[in-house]
């Protein structure tokens, strides 16, 4: 099938999940697009079940998921009953699943009616401009959740690796611990990320390469496999620990904020 004539991989994921009968295995959805469209890639078909599943806890991290209801068709056509599984979505058997953000501030996923789940309506916007006070994350969730939604803040063409349960790199579960991000790169390696926020250099190396040395021996089937350092200050140990280390990197970030007046409210209580 020429170029020109492929649909876009999300709309290869609504056919598969119609033509295997709207209640099928990711690894299915996956191998039917694979014989239909060959070349098509795999991390890419496996990210987009992930962001069109209403019910799936890291749909937040993709970017045509930002803070709104679930009532985007183009993205909200698969419910996820198991890990690895997809229906079509009904949202009369299913319920209504919105995206929300938690009272601890943290985007999440949730069922319409559900407490403690403050309906966001609108995107929230953010302003970096230079000059401007430089604040750090007190907490490393903070930071992951952040770095999950901007991964290209890091290096463009990086994206969320997903395996095939559909499982998505944020705090991704291995029997050696959890990594903070796994992302893939543009060119289809993998990349172990984490996150140094009140941790020893030590500590922060010694968890990378134990990473990397699960993932290269049980995720990368022959792919390159490297890992990245975050913290805001990267110190002469650290420094130190990764400089005769050629595949691990290190990246230090830096926030600013910016205040601005809040909208007002006319005599209905409308924001003006």
């Amino acid at each position: 099938m020429s170029a020109e004539r492929r649909p876009t991989v999300r709309k290869m994921v609504k056919e598969a999940v119609e033509a295997l009968g709207g209640d099928t295995t990711n690894t299915a959805v996956r191998d039917w697009i694979l014989r239909k469209y060959p070349g098509t890639n795999k991390s890419t078909i496996q990210c987009h079940i992930v962001l069109c599943s209403v019910n799936h806890p890291s749909r937040v991290y993709y970017g045509q998921n930002k803070p709104r209801i679930a009532s985007d068709e183009r993205y909200d056509f698969l419910f996820r009953p198991d890990k690895g599984r997809v229906l079509l979505y009904d949202p009369s058997k299913h319920g209504v699943w919105k995206i929300v953000r938690h009272e601890d501030g943290a985007l999440g996923v949730a069922r319409e009616g559900r407490p403690r789940a403050a309906e966001v309506e609108e995107e929230v916007a953010e302003t970096v401009g230079a000059g401007e006070p430089t604040v750090g994350f007190q907490a490393e969730d903070q930071l992951r959740d952040y770095l999950a939604l901007n991964l290209e803040a890091i290096e463009e063409g990086l994206q969320l690796y997903v395996d095939e349960y559909g499982n998505a790199g944020v705090e991704y579960a291995t029997p050696v611990g959890r990594v903070d991000l796994l992302g893939e790169d543009g060119g289809g390696g993998l990349v172990v990320i984490e996150l140094k926020v009140g941790r020893s250099p030590d500590a922060a190396v010694g968890q990378v390469l134990r990473y990397m040395g699960w993932v290269k021996r049980h995720l990368a089937e022959g792919r390159p496999v490297r890992g990245v350092i975050v913290a805001q200050h990267a110190s002469d140990r650290l420094r130190y620990a990764v400089a005769d280390l050629p595949d691990v990197s290190v990246m230090e970030y830096e926030l600013s904020v910016t205040m601005r007046p809040a909208p007002g409210l006319d005599e209905e209580g409308q924001r003006v």
